[in-house]
C-alpha cells in the first residue's frame, strides 16, 4: 500500500478532478471516506467550530488542528488528507514548525493562507489578503518556511497555498 503522500501524488497526476470532502473528526472522516472519495480535507472553521465552538478567527492552534490530523490519520491509514495550516501560524519558523507538526501528524498536504494577521476564515466578512497576492516578503518567508521541512524518507507532503484577493 503507498504512503499517504505517495497515494495524493498519484491523485493528483490523474486526469479526474480530485474532490475532498471536508471533516472536522474521525467520524466524519470514516463517512467521507466510506462513501467513496478518495481523500479527505480538515478546514480551519470546521476544526475551530467544533473543538473550540468559536469562530475560524485565530482561537484554533496549530498544535490543537495536528492533534485532529493525527486522530483522523490514525482512523484512516492510507487515506491522503488536506490540511489547512492558517497562515503558517505566525513568521517563517512558525511555518516550519507547523508544516513539520502536520507532516508528523500524517497530513499528506497542507495549505497556507496568504492573509493578513489577525486572519479570518476565508468565507468570513473582514479577511484581509496581502496586497500583493501571495509575493510580498511576510509570503516569501512562509513559502521557504514550508519548503524546509523533510523529515520523510518519503518525498515531502504537497504544500498548497491559498488567496483571497
Amino acid at each position: 500500500m503507498p504512503s499517504h503522500t505517495t497515494r495524493l501524488r498519484q491523485l493528483l497526476d490523474d486526469p479526474e478532478i480530485l474532490i475532498t470532502p471536508g471533516a472536522y473528526d474521525g467520524t466524519g472522516a470514516r463517512l467521507v471516506a466510506s462513501t467513496g472519495f478518495d481523500a479527505v480535507y480538515i478546514g480551519g472553521f470546521e476544526a475551530s467550530a467544533s473543538l473550540l465552538a468559536q469562530p475560524d478567527d485565530g482561537y484554533l492552534s496549530g498544535a490543537q488542528t495536528a492533534t485532529r490530523i493525527a486522530a483522523i490519520a490514525g482512523a484512516l491509514p492510507g487515506v491522503p488528507i488536506v490540511a489547512d495550516g492558517d497562515t503558517g501560524y505566525g513568521n517563517p519558523l512558525n511555518v516550519r514548525a507547523t508544516v513539520r507538526a502536520y507532516e508528523r501528524a500524517g497530513a499528506a498536504a497542507i495549505h497556507i493562507e496568504d492573509q493578513t494577521w489577525p486572519k479570518r476564515c476565508g468565507h468570513m466578512l473582514g479577511r484581509e489578503g496581502n496586497p500583493r497576492r501571495g509575493h510580498g516578503p511576510e509570503d516569501r518567508g512562509r513559502r521557504r518556511g514550508a519548503r524546509r521541512p523533510r523529515l520523510r524518507g518519503d518525498r515531502p507532503h504537497r504544500r498548497t497555498h491559498r488567496t483571497w484577493n
